[in-house]
């Protein structure tokens, strides 16, 4: 892109760089010929000018010397708007180059083994430690902080949001509060699980600027654009457990043994955004995986020569989430992390064969 942008102005301002060159010709040839002659005539030509300027500046040039914090104060108020919009137009092309520096700097790599010699050995490097824990606690902190102000802005269709969790048992109607502060805490649990969902880009966004220094260049960028699959994700999860599961749990829950269910709405939300949070959360094990695979903690072969024992965890969790005893929801939950357990090999090989060609290039190059 550099590159095209450079010959693309070369070829707009070559025809008046060749008239500037032809006219600038003459006098160019008569300035070599007599080097002195034109600085000595500028002088002479520009002398009423110079002496006209001195004599205006010098009541100015006393002022300044004799109050100069005044001067500059002046001068920074006056020249305030128009570097203002400066910085405002710089604003985004050093962001870029910033973003750009980043992104491509390789990181010094040192095998895992001298590291926690040097912990345990080198005063310098346990101080580095101490520094990037204090780095997460500023990574976490921020996190936490916009997942407030998420949480602050979901509370203007929280209302919306608790009506539409509701219509699988029919609507708000069906619920009976038995508690005076029921409502409200259904209100704050729902604002809640609204703004972590909100909140999940960022919240991974947060994490991959943590561990962003330590991975390659290819890593880095792959690990930006996997960011908002985080949120879309989590996302699919939850509504996968809204569209799928609950239309097929709760009327085996709220029918079993034949007993009418009298749900309360603390119950109720508790239950179905409990639900959506880990399932949603369980649609991340993809990403998860590939993050891994890409930095080479974890190999496509172990995941695929131990699903028999994944599949045995994965039916454990399922029963652990399920809301219900019945095989057919659990089957409900486990098939589709069946699913994504076996999606995650497929990415784990894209992953893991894409860190095999950056090494063999390195490789190339380091011979060369």
């Amino acid at each position: 892109m550099r590159r095209f942008f450079s010959g693309f102005w070369r070829a707009i301002s070559f025809p008046f760089i060749s008239i500037f060159n032809l006219l600038a010709f003459p006098f160019r040839a008569l300035h070599r010929r007599f080097p002195n002659f034109f600085p000595g005539l500028w002088r002479i030509v520009s002398f009423p000018f110079r002496l006209i300027f001195n004599v205006i500046a010098f009541p100015f040039r006393a002022l300044y010397r004799r109050f100069p914090k005044f001067f500059n104060a002046l001068w920074k108020v006056v020249s305030f708007p128009f570097r203002l919009v400066y910085n405002i137009i710089a604003f985004p092309f050093r962001a870029y180059k910033r973003a750009y520096a980043f992104l491509n700097t390789e990181p010094e790599e040192r095998p895992l083994t001298d590291v926690v010699a040097d912990l345990v050995s080198n005063q310098d490097v346990r101080q580095m430690m101490w520094e990037q824990v204090e780095a997460l606690r500023m990574h976490i902190i921020r996190a936490v902080v916009v997942l407030a102000i998420a949480v602050m802005a979901s509370f203007f269709f929280t209302e919306q949001v608790i009506q539409y969790l509701a219509q699988p048992v029919g609507g708000l109607e069906q619920l009976k509060a038995i508690e005076v502060t029921e409502t409200i805490g259904v209100f704050m649990r729902v604002a809640m699980f609204s703004g972590i969902v909100i909140a999940v880009p960022y919240i991974a966004f947060e994490f991959w600027f943590f561990a962003a220094p330590g991975l390659r260049p290819s890593e880095r960028k792959m690990g930006l654009a996997g960011i908002p699959l985080a949120g879309i994700f989590f996302a699919g999860g939850a509504a996968f457990t809204y569209y799928v599961m609950l239309p097929t749990a709760l009327p085996f829950l709220t029918s079993f043994l034949g007993i009418k269910t009298e749900l309360r709405p603390q119950s109720y939300f508790s239950f179905v955004t409990g639900l959506m949070f880990w399932i949603g959360l369980f649609f991340e094990f993809p990403l998860v995986i590939y993050a891994l695979s890409a930095i080479g903690i974890i190999e496509p072969k172990m995941l695929a020569q131990q699903w028999r024992l994944a599949v045995v965890i994965i039916t454990i969790a399922a029963a652990a989430i399920t809301p219900t005893v019945d095989p057919v929801n659990q089957g409900l939950v486990m098939a589709p992390m069946i699913l994504l357990y076996f999606l995650s090999i497929g990415l784990s090989h894209i992953a893991y064969a894409g860190r095999k060609r950056q090494q063999a290039r390195e490789n190339a190059s380091t011979e060369q």
